[in-house]
Order: structure tokens, then C-alpha cells, then sequence
């Protein structure tokens, strides 16, 4: 068996080959003792699911070892998303959750993500653990579990709705009446995914013309990918354009991620729609807080923070990360560039359904397209170009860590200020240009995302970039 590794968040693997039943006992079992090492078995715990292949029988699986670990167990009605479950810990008063799902992955994936008490993605301190309780599992096969019938004739195991508890709390955190004022027309992309009819029903519900795709629940997700970026929102785009409308949402396959397109029919970035959240969050909402970024998302929320007189903090790449710095309170908004972002007041958990509702009140509250929003934001803090690069690895002895080990004087003609450790190698240079390298976690693949202030200073970035990679692939 291959080593069970949870990574930025959770365990992933193909369906049938690591990812089986067996494989999943072993870790719901972890999680069994895990639960009990720290005290909390006489909590409940929740299990949930998404719109994936076998998702429903997976979490059945994982109900049947928890009970008979003696842990209650909720088991959800339902495919849901992610931050729905996250929401029920805190809700239930659960010690916890487990969620069946790999995200955005292709869709022979599914994966396992634990969700704490707190909440949020569970800390690396926390994985460590359970990883070591999977090898020992593992190694010794002991593994206990019985059948969902006597789970429920011991009352250890209850079926429960999450969804009206969970919509109730999104009213709570959008301005509902904002939008039933505005004239906006939406079309929303669920991707296939757990996020069916959540961003659409409260929109519609609230008297906001919308249009549902992808509404259907479908474990290949159409033969594409449930991520929500630019290249996999083609048809969200085509069809903002087709019904003229004022915006199209789109949430991934578990719908913590956000994806948004302008009228226009553009994609707009991950970290445009960050700097659109906290625009709207301090000039309308008059909403004050801490700036929460990882090293890869833009430095314009830097420039935010300093006009809004707000406090920025940097953190690793992982959604956790910014949990951990949400568990301190006082957070107004945390984000990363993938496309995860949380506010004050909701769960430290990345939320795709509350960002998109967020998106839509800022245009509402407005009167204005986002592309007219994003203009007066330009002329107020200025513009960043983004982009990643991804260069494969090959099998070149070191060539990963002469990568990592380089410290060039200069990228392209902008000399290099200063080199950070953080996450990968950070690269700051002159003119408020910046490029993070970072090896993928997850892929054989060399992560390197670079910010300029120009779209031309980033073409010579980007070319700096590639020779110099060349180079050492070269020499190594």
C-alpha cells in the first residue's frame, strides 16, 4: 500500500487503485483514535459527502467505522459542499467532520478531507497525526466496523439535513435586501458539483434574475474539470454573453472555490476578486479587520492595507494557514490566488457559495459592472499583473534544489531586492515586482508566480524567468 499522505488539504488518489474501501477504513479509523486521543468522542461526528463517484458509499464507509468506535455519527442527507460541513462542526457542536471529496481534481479523484473542532482545515501539527495513527493502522490491520442497520439500532449513527441551517447562516452574512433592490441578472455554473442550486436558489430567492448550468449531478462533471478558472468557465462565459447578463458565478466540484466572469464574458482572477471583496468590505460595509494573504496572492491587498490603515499579514500557501490566523479573530477577509477566501464573522474555512452571494451585493450595492467597479479600483490603488508558470520536473539529479538554492541579482532587467523563505523562494524586486517559486505538492511541476506593475514588465519577467530556468536545467 502506498503511504497515506494528507497534503495542502487532505488526501486525494485515484479511485480503485489508492483511494478504496479499504484504504478508506484505515483512515476513518485514524481518525477514530484520533478523536478519542484528544478527548472529544463523546461529541459527534459529521460526515459528508459531494457529487463524486461512489461519494455517497464512501461516507457510509466511514460511518460504519466510527460507530463502531462508539463516536456518534451524523451522517448528511445529502451531497454537500465543503464549507456547508465545516459550518455543521460549529452548528452540531460536532468534535468534527469528514468530508468526502477531491475538490477540483479530475474525476477518478476523491479524496478525504478532516475538519476539526474549530471548523477549519486541519493543521499540519493535526495531519501529522493522523498520519502517524494511518502507518499504524495500516501495519497492523485493525480495523473495527459494523453495519449502518446496527449503527442505527445503537443510536449511534442519525441521518441529518445540514442545508436550511446553512442557508440560514448565508442570509445572515449577505446583505439579502441589497439585492433584492438591484436589477441584476445572474448566471450561475455549479460545475456539476456539491454547490447545485445553493449560490442560484438564494439569489433567486432573493428576486435576482437568474440562470442555472451545470445543475445537474453528474461524477464525471461533463467530461471537464470542476475547476473554476478560466480555462474550464468557457461555457459560463459564452453564456454571460449569450443572456446579456451582468455577471456569471461558478463554484468547484466542492464549492469552496469562487470563479467569476465580468459582463463582458472575462474571467476575472483570483486576486482581482479579492481586492473586489475588500473594496466592498471597508468603503461599503465599513467593515475594519487584519488582511490575511498567502505568499502567492497579490501585493495590491498590501496597498489596500496600508490605505485602509488595516494590518496585512503574510502566510504559506494552504487555506489552513489562513484558518489558523482567523482562529485569532479580527480577521476581515483572508484569500489565497487559487480562488479561497472567508470574511469576518463565517467559518475559517474557504467558501465559494458566501464569496460569490459577496460578489453579487458589491455590484448590487454599487450600481456598477464589476469591470466599471474594478476601474475605480485601478484609479485609486493602482494595477497588478499576475500570472503562474508551471515547468515540469524531469529526472535530473538536483535539479530541483539547484532551483531552490539559486539566488539570482536579477530577473530581466529589475534587480532583486530581497529573498524570502517563507514558502519556496520569493523573489522581491525593484518596482514592486515580485516572483515566488515553489515546488508543486502535489505534481512533479515547478510553481513560479510572478506579480508586476506593468503588463510589459511582466512579458520581461516571464521571459527572464524561462532563460533562467533553461540555464540551470542546462548546467545541472
Amino acid at each position: 500500500m502506498h503511504a497515506i499522505r494528507f497534503g495542502t488539504d487532505g488526501w486525494r488518489a485515484i479511485v480503485a487503485e489508492e483511494f478504496t474501501m479499504e484504504n478508506v477504513r484505515i483512515v476513518a479509523q485514524a481518525i477514530a483514535c484520533y478523536t478519542k486521543e484528544i478527548g472529544q468522542q463523546e461529541q459527534p461526528l459529521i460526515v459528508g459527502h459531494d457529487t463524486r463517484f461512489l461519494g455517497r458509499r464512501f461516507a457510509e464507509e466511514v460511518g460504519k467505522v466510527l460507530t463502531a468506535n462508539g463516536i456518534r455519527t451524523y451522517l448528511l442527507n445529502e451531497a454537500a459542499p465543503t464549507p456547508a460541513v465545516a459550518f455543521g462542526v460549529k452548528h452540531f457542536a460536532a468534535s468534527g467532520a469528514v468530508m468526502i471529496t477531491a475538490s477540483h481534481n479530475p474525476p477518478e479523484y476523491n479524496g478525504i478531507k478532516y475538519i476539526p473542532e474549530y471548523a477549519g482545515p486541519a493543521t499540519p501539527a493535526i495531519t501529522k497525526k493522523l498520519e502517524a495513527w494511518i502507518a499504524r493502522i495500516a501495519e497492523s490491520g485493525e480495523v473495527r466496523t459494523i453495519s449502518l442497520e446496527e449503527a442505527k439500532a445503537q443510536k449511534r449513527l442519525q441521518i441529518i439535513v445540514l442545508r436550511p441551517h446553512y442557508e440560514a447562516h448565508l442570509r445572515r452574512m449577505v446583505k439579502m435586501d441589497v439585492l433584492r433592490r438591484s436589477s441584476l441578472h445572474v448566471v450561475v455554473d455549479a460545475m456539476h458539483g456539491a454547490g447545485i442550486g445553493y449560490v442560484s436558489g438564494l439569489l433567486r430567492e432573493a428576486g435576482v434574475r437568474t440562470v442555472g448550468i451545470r445543475e445537474s449531478i453528474d461524477a464525471a462533471f461533463g467530461g471537464d474539470l470542476p475547476e473554476p478558472n478560466d480555462k474550464h468557465l468557457a461555457l459560463l462565459k459564452q453564456e454571460v454573453l449569450n443572456q446579456r447578463a451582468t455577471m456569471g458565478l461558478a463554484n468547484d466540484g466542492d464549492a469552496d472555490r469562487f470563479g467569476v466572469v465580468d459582463e463582458q464574458g472575462r474571467y476575472i482572477p483570483a486576486n482581482d476578486v479579492l481586492v473586489l471583496l475588500t473594496y466592498h468590505l471597508v468603503k461599503n460595509r465599513k467593515l475594519k479587520g487584519k488582511i490575511v494573504r498567502t505568499v502567492a496572492t497579490t501585493h495590491l491587498l498590501d496597498k489596500m492595507a496600508e490605505a485602509y490603515d488595516l494590518e496585512l499579514i503574510e502566510t504559506p500557501v494552504g487555506f489552513k494557514y489562513i484558518g489558523e490566523q482567523m482562529l485569532g479573530g479580527d480577521v476581515l477577509i483572508g484569500g489565497e490566488e487559487s480562488g479561497g477566501a472567508s470574511i469576518l464573522g463565517h467559518i475559517p474555512e474557504k467558501d465559494g457559495v458566501l464569496i460569490n452571494m459577496l460578489i453579487a451585493e458589491l455590484c448590487a450595492w454599487e450600481g456598477k459592472s464589476i469591470s466599471e467597479i474594478r476601474r475605480d479600483i485601478h484609479e485609486q490603488f493602482g494595477e497588478r499583473f499576475c500570472t503562474r508558470l508551471d515547468l515540469p520536473l524531469t529526472s535530473q539529479e538536483g535539479l530541483l534544489q539547484r532551483i531552490m538554492d539559486a539566488e539570482p541579482q536579477l530577473i530581466g532587467p529589475f534587480a532583486v531586492q530581497q529573498i524570502q523563505s517563507k514558502d519556496g523562494r520569493k523573489l522581491l524586486l525593484e518596482d514592486g515586482h515580485w516572483v515566488l517559486i515553489r515546488p508543486s505538492g502535489t505534481e512533479p511541476l515547478v510553481r513560479i508566480y510572478c506579480e508586476a506593475t506593468t503588463q510589459q514588465a511582466l512579458e520581461k519577467i516571464k521571459e527572464a524567468i524561462r532563460d533562467w530556468f533553461l540555464d540551470i536545467r542546462v548546467s545541472v
